[in-house]
C-alpha cells in the first residue's frame, strides 16, 4: 500500500502514514478515520465498497502509532496519570494530542492534492474527525462521528465490565492475544457477535504490526485533548451522528450529547449496534452516511 510523508510540524519529525484509496478519485471523497488501537485493514469491505458504489471515493488510513504509519518510539507517558491531571485541571506534557492526529488525517489529503472532504470516524476517529472540524473548518464538507463522545466526563463513559477489558495491559504473544480479544464481546453488536470474525480481526491485526507501546500513547492523546463541548458549538457544517444503543464502551450519551452540541445535527441510535461496525449493518450504515452526504452536497450547491 502507498505511504505519504508529511511535512513536520514545529515541534516532532515529520510523520509517514500508511494508507489505501478506494473508487474513483475524480468524486467526492470521504476520509475514514480509525478508533483507539486500530488499524484500516479492519474496516470491513461490504462497507468500503457500499460507499464505493454511492459514488464516493473513499480513503482510509493508519493512524499515528498504530498499523504501518509512523511510531514515535521510546516517547513514554502513562495514561492515568495525564488523566488524573486533566481532572485536577492541570497542565499536562503528552507526545502528542488529537489536534496532532487530525493534522495527521489534514495532512494526508494534502499529498493526494485533495482540498476538500466529508469525514467520518469511529470511536476515537470520532474523536479526531471532530477536532478536523474544529480546526480545519475550510476543508470539512461534512462530518460523521460515529461511537463517539465530546470528551465532557459526564457523557459517553463506558461500563465498568468495559473499562476493565480496554485497559487491561494486551498479551504479547500471538495466541494469548487473539483468545483475549474476545473480551471485547461486552462492547460489540449483542446481535451479530461472532467469536470466529473477532478472533479473525485480532489475528490480522496481529499478523501485520503488534505495536503496544503506541497504545498508551494514542490513549493519553484522548485524555490530554480533554473536553471539547465548547468548541463543538461553534461548528457551522453538517453533522451526523450515529451510535449504537447497545454500545457500553462508549455509552450512547456520548453520541447523544455530541448532536445536542453540533447545531443542526441529525442523530441515528441503531438498536442493534453495539461498539463496532459489524458487515451486516453495513447497507444501513452505507446509505446513513452517503445520504447524509449527498444532502450535505445538495445544500452546498444551494448556496452557490
Amino acid at each position: 500500500m502507498p505511504r505519504a510523508v508529511l511535512p513536520a510540524l514545529a515541534d516532532e519529525a515529520a510523520i509517514e502514514l500508511e494508507f489505501a484509496t478506494f473508487g474513483d478519485p475524480g468524486n467526492p471523497t470521504l476520509l475514514l478515520v480509525n478508533g483507539y488501537t486500530s488499524q484500516m485493514i479492519v474496516w470491513e469491505t461490504e462497507l468500503i465498497d457500499g460507499l464505493v458504489a454511492q459514488g464516493l471515493h473513499v480513503v482510509i488510513y493508519d493512524n499515528r502509532d498504530v498499523g504501518l504509519s509512523t511510531k514515535l518510539d521510546g516517547q513514554q507517558v502513562q495514561p492515568m496519570k495525564v488523566l488524573q491531571s486533566i481532572i485536577a485541571g492541570e497542565s499536562v506534557e503528552v507526545p502528542y494530542t488529537l489536534s496532532a492526529m487530525a493534522a495527521d488525517g489534514m495532512g494526508l489529503l494534502t499529498h493526494l492534492g485533495i482540498d476538500q472532504a466529508h469525514i467520518a470516524g469511529v470511536s476515537m476517529g470520532g474523536m479526531i474527525v471532530q477536532m478536523m472540524a474544529i480546526e480545519h473548518p475550510d476543508r470539512v464538507l461534512s462530518l460523521c462521528s460515529i461511537m463517539s463522545s465530546p470528551g465532557h466526563p459526564d457523557y459517553g463513559q463506558p461500563s465498568a465490565e468495559a473499562r476493565s477489558a480496554l485497559l487491561a495491559p494486551p498479551s504479547i504473544e500471538r495466541e494469548a492475544y487473539i483468545n483475549d480479544s474476545i473480551g471485547a464481546k461486552v462492547w460489540l453488536s449483542k446481535k451479530y457477535f461472532s467469536e470466529d470474525v473477532t478472533r479473525d480481526r485480532s489475528a490480522r491485526q496481529f499478523d501485520r504490526i503488534f505495536y503496544p507501546e503506541g497504545f498508551t500513547r494514542q490513549l493519553a492523546a484522548i485524555y490530554a485533548t480533554g473536553d471539547r463541548s465548547e468548541r463543538l458549538q461553534q461548528l457551522n457544517v453538517p453533522t451526523l451522528v450515529i451510535h449504537g444503543r447497545d454500545d457500553e464502551l462508549i455509552s450512547p450519551s456520548g453520541g447523544e450529547r455530541t448532536a445536542e452540541l453540533i447545531d443542526g445535527s441529525r442523530y441515528l441510535l441503531l438498536s442493534d449496534m453495539g461498539h463496532d461496525l459489524p458487515a451486516p449493518l453495513a447497507p444501513v450504515l452505507v446509505e446513513a452516511i452517503a445520504g447524509h452526504i449527498r444532502v450535505s452536497n445538495s445544500n452546498t450547491s444551494n448556496q452557490v
